[in-house]
C-alpha cells in the first residue's frame, strides 16, 4: 500500500474505527488522544493515519515513522508480534524502537534496571517450567501478602494477590500456566489499595504530566478494565528524578513511555513497571503532551 501519510499510528484491530458508537466510552478515548497526537502531527506538517499492526496489506516501509499506540493484543499473540517486528525492523523507523520493545516486552527488565541502580519493587522470578512454590516465597522474603502475574502480560491478566493461607490453591492456578510462560512475585503494597498507582509520562526524556490510578473497592488492580479510575496527580520531585532516571537507565532512550510508581511501606518510591511499547498517555487531560510527543517524534526521523 502507498500511504497518503508520512506518519502510521498503531493500533491492533479492535480500534480501528474512526468514530466510538454512542456509549463506547474506551474507543471514545483512544480516538481522543490519537486525534489531538495527529493533529499535533499536522501543526509540524506530517499527515498520520491509525492502521492495525497485523494487517498484512500494509506496505511498512512507505511511512517516514512507525509510531506504537495502542497495539494492546500483542501479549496475546507474542509470536506473531515478535515476528512482526523482525520483519518490519528492517524497513521503517519504529517508535519506540525494535531493540526497546523487545526488551520491554518481557518484565525481566525489571532485574536490569535494579542491576543499573533503579529503584523497583522487590522481584522473584518463576521461569517457564518450574514450580511457583509461593508459600515459601513469602517466607524467604519475609512478605506478608504478594502479587504474582506473567512476565509477559498487560491488562492484569492472570494477577493474583495472595498470602500464606492461600498460597497452596493459587499454585493449582499458577503451576500449569508455568508449563508454558514465565512468571514474577512481587510483594503486595498497601499502598496501592489505600493511595493508588502514581504514573508519570516521560517524552524525550522529561516528565510531561502524571495521574493516579486507582483500584475499584475490594480490589488491587488498578486498570480500568476491572473497574480502576483516575484521577489528577502532581508529583514530587522525587517521583520525576526516579521516573525521569528509569528512562535514562533504558539502554536505548525511548522516545516516550510510562513510569508506574508504588510508595513502599517505608515511604519510598519505586518502579513497579515501565510501559514503553503501548502505554496508555491520557493527552486528552494534558493536550500539551500531544505536542511534545510530536517533538519527540519529529526528532527520530530519518
Amino acid at each position: 500500500m502507498a500511504p497518503r501519510a508520512a506518519i502510521a499510528l498503531l493500533t491492533d484491530r479492535r480500534y480501528t474505527a474512526t468514530e466510538a458508537a454512542a456509549g463506547d466510552w474506551y474507543l471514545g478515548n483512544i480516538l481522543a488522544d490519537d486525534r489531538l497526537l495527529a493533529a499535533a502531527l499536522a501543526a509540524r506538517g506530517l499527515a498520520s493515519v491509525r492502521l492495525d499492526w497485523a494487517d498484512e496489506q500494509i506496505d511498512w516501509g512507505a511511512f517516514r515513522a512507525v509510531v506504537f499506540r495502542t497495539t494492546w493484543d500483542y501479549y496475546d499473540r507474542q509470536k506473531e508480534f515478535t515476528a512482526w517486528l523482525d520483519r518490519v525492523e528492517p524497513m521503517a523507523r519504529l517508535i519506540n524502537d525494535a531493540a526497546t520493545v523487545r526488551w520491554n516486552l518481557d518484565k525481566h527488565y525489571l532485574a536490569d534496571l535494579a542491576a543499573r541502580g533503579v529503584p523497583v519493587v522487590p522481584t522473584r522470578f518463576l521461569e517457564r517450567g518450574t514450580t511457583a512454590g509461593l508459600a515459601g516465597i513469602l517466607a524467604a522474603e519475609g512478605w506478608r501478602e504478594g502479587v504474582v502475574k506473567p512476565a509477559v502480560s498487560g491488562g492484569a491478566r492472570h494477577t493474583h494477590r495472595f498470602d500464606a493461607a492461600g498460597a497452596a490453591c493459587l499454585e493449582g492456578i499458577i503451576n500449569p500456566l508455568l508449563a508454558g510462560e514465565a512468571f514474577l512475585v512481587q510483594p503486595f503494597e498497601p499502598d496501592i489499595v489505600t493511595h493508588g498507582e502514581d504514573t508519570l509520562v516521560i517524552v524525550g526524556g522529561r516528565f510531561t504530566h502524571a495521574l493516579t490510578k486507582r483500584a475499584k473497592p475490594g480490589d488491587f488492580r488498578v486498570q480500568d478494565d476491572h473497574g480502576g479510575t483516575v484521577h489528577p496527580c502532581t508529583p514530587t520531585a522525587a517521583q520525576i528524578h526516579l521516573a525521569e532516571a528509569a528512562m535514562a537507565a533504558c539502554e536505548s532512550p525511548p522516545a516516550y513511555g510510562r513510569v508506574d510508581l508504588v510508595r513502599r511501606a517505608d515511604g519510598a518510591w519505586a518502579v513497579m513497571e515501565l510501559e514503553l511499547i503501548e502505554p496508555e498517555l491520557w493527552l486528552r487531560r494534558h493536550p500539551a503532551a500531544a505536542a511534545a510527543l510530536a517533538e519527540a517524534i519529529v526528532g527520530r526521523l530519518p
